[in-house]
């Protein structure tokens, strides 16, 4: 097993990559954008395995890198998981390029997720000897649409998953600990609008119906669908309708964000949000959406990866600890499937989505070590 000390020696390149990668720019709705990064991509990985370019016409390009292996061929792949979007808009990186201080590496994206992209690179052998020997084959996914759910790549992450053994997926940690994920809730959006009718206010109200008081029966009925205690979140984010102070509005809406831990949260949600009526006589509901990302839910077979990984850690130095978050990642629609998924096995740092984002220098060397002997022992 590699230890900490000889991928130290990998260190600067490893900083080289995530500030290129950092600097290739790539907004999840910019296709231009994301597919020269994709080629970098397909460039750099072609030196560890075979590449794969899955056009995307409803964004940028997805990669499948596979890595084959002479040890156990025969035996179900790895799966590993990564993004190459970030949410940051063109020309952020004109003002916040990619800059190293002390133990502590900035830039947009190089926190969520573009130093674990790296540090799989790294793990395969892409900077040279030593390279861990692969106890399975490897498939790695490097998609470009996580930051927008995943639209056009949650198929081929599900296909490719039922072939695969488990899935490590590089996003980052939960902070500030450091802890991997073996839990993750589910998340929904969903539009409800209410369709009145249109009258003067002041000279004939009565021949009118608001949609706007219509929507507030329904923000009511809406968030009486949470349940806090269990960790069921409803948020009513955006409202809007009518159109002039004089008109009694024939149109609002709102749209809601959901949050659940468990797939039975997750129809309940549906079926209440489905089950929705108006109040008021005279207007219409019309409902779209639904909980487009399951949640992950902890499961022993995902228990036992994580206790993998923290034998692992403690061999190699380190403690790490699991945990669950609110947020969720591809990772996500692996477990929902029955796949054991084990999450944030990327660089630990802070700042996901912020001006501030950031990684840490010696937690890179550390979690590449840690994938090293994930790959070599799983």
């Amino acid at each position: 097993m590699l230890d900490r000390a000889t991928v130290a020696t990998h260190e600067s390149n490893l900083l080289d990559l995530i500030g290129r990668l950092v600097h290739f720019e790539s907004p999840s709705t910019d296709k231009s954008l994301l597919d020269r990064l994709a080629d970098e991509l397909a460039n750099l990985f072609a030196a560890v395995g075979t590449v794969e370019r899955i056009p995307n016409d409803r964004g940028g390009d997805h990669l499948r890198i596979t890595v084959t292996t002479a040890e156990e061929p025969a035996l179900p792949p790895t799966l590993a998981l990564c993004h190459y979007d970030t949410v940051w808009p063109v020309e952020t990186v004109a003002r916040r390029p990619f800059t190293v201080e002390d133990d502590r590496a900035f830039g947009p994206g190089a926190y969520d997720m573009k130093a674990g992209i790296a540090m799989m690179f790294a793990a395969l052998g892409g900077f040279g000897p030593p390279a861990p020997k692969l106890r399975r084959p490897l498939i790695l996914l490097i998609t470009s649409d996580e930051e927008i759910g995943s639209p056009a790549s949650r198929s081929l992450i599900e296909a490719t998953a039922k072939q695969a053994a488990h899935v490590l997926v590089l996003e980052p940690p939960i902070e500030p600990d450091g802890a991997l994920k073996t839990a993750r809730k589910g998340g929904g959006a969903f539009r409800i609008t209410v369709h009145g009718k249109a009258a003067h206010a002041g000279v004939e109200p009565e021949k009118g119906v608001s949609a706007i008081t219509e929507l507030a029966h329904q923000i009511l009925a809406v968030n009486a669908l949470a349940n806090p205690a269990i960790g069921t979140t409803v948020n009513v984010g955006v409202i809007s309708g009518g159109t002039r102070p004089n008109v009694v509005p024939a149109e609002a809406w709102m749209d809601v964000d959901v949050r659940v831990w468990t797939q039975a949260e997750a129809a309940r949600i549906e079926a209440g949000i489905a089950a929705l009526a108006p109040v008021t006589p005279g207007t219409r509901l019309e409902i779209s959406g639904s909980v487009r990302r399951p949640p992950m839910e902890r499961t022993p077979a995902s228990a036992a990866l994580f206790a993998q990984a923290q034998q692992l850690a403690a061999a190699l130095g380190f403690t790490i600890s699991e945990g669950s978050t609110g947020g969720g990642s591809d990772g996500n629609f692996t477990a929902a499937i029955g796949i054991p998924t084990l999450d944030g096995l990327g660089c630990p740092g802070s700042g996901a989505h912020a001006e501030h984002e950031q990684i840490s220098r010696q937690g890179l060397i550390d979690r590449t070590a840690l994938l090293c002997a994930l790959l070599e022992t799983l």
